[in-house]
C-alpha cells in the first residue's frame, strides 16, 4: 500500500518538476506530462482489471496527477513547437480553439472524477470511463499515429 502511495507522490513530483524545462523545451515537457498521465492511467487500469487491489490513496494520487496535467498541458504549445521529435499533430496549431476545447473536456472529466472521490473499483471504472473518452477524443484528433 505504501509503495502505491509513494508511486503517486513520485508522479506528482515529476509533473511539477517538469515545469522547470518549460521555457527551453516545451516538447520535452509535453512528453513528460503525457508520461505522468500514462503512469496514472496504468495504476487506475490495474485496479479496474484486478491486477492490484483498490487503494483509495492511489486512486486519489492518480486523479491529482490527471488534474495537474489537464490544467497545465495546454501551456506547452507555443508557435514553433510543432517542429522536432513530437507526436503532436500540426492540426493543433491550425485549430487551436478545437484543441483547447478537447483540453477543456479532459479537465471536466478529471474534475468530475475528483468530485466523485472514488471509494471502490466501480467508482474507478466510472472515473476512467470519462477520462478515457476525453483522452481518446483528443488523441484521435490531435496526435500523430505511430504508423
Amino acid at each position: 500500500m505504501r509503495r502505491l502511495l509513494y508511486a503517486g507522490i513520485a508522479i506528482a513530483v515529476g509533473v511539477s518538476a517538469s515545469s522547470a524545462y518549460a521555457a527551453d523545451d516545451p516538447i520535452t515537457v509535453r512528453k513528460r506530462l503525457m508520461d505522468a498521465n500514462g503512469a496514472a492511467a496504468g495504476m487506475m487500469v490495474a485496479m479496474v482489471k484486478g491486477d492490484m487491489p483498490f487503494a483509495a490513496g492511489a486512486a486519489d494520487s492518480a486523479l491529482k496527477t490527471f488534474n495537474a496535467v489537464a490544467h497545465a498541458y495546454g501551456d506547452f504549445f507555443p508557435a514553433g513547437s510543432d517542429q522536432g521529435e513530437t507526436k503532436a499533430s500540426p492540426k493543433i496549431w491550425e485549430d487551436m480553439a478545437g484543441f483547447q476545447q478537447k483540453l477543456a473536456d479532459f479537465q471536466q472529466a478529471v474534475d468530475a472524477a475528483m468530485a466523485m472521490k472514488p471509494a471502490s473499483v466501480d467508482d474507478v471504472k466510472t472515473a476512467m470511463g470519462g477520462i478515457g473518452k476525453a483522452c481518446g477524443g483528443c488523441h484521435e484528433a490531435y496526435r500523430l499515429s505511430n504508423n
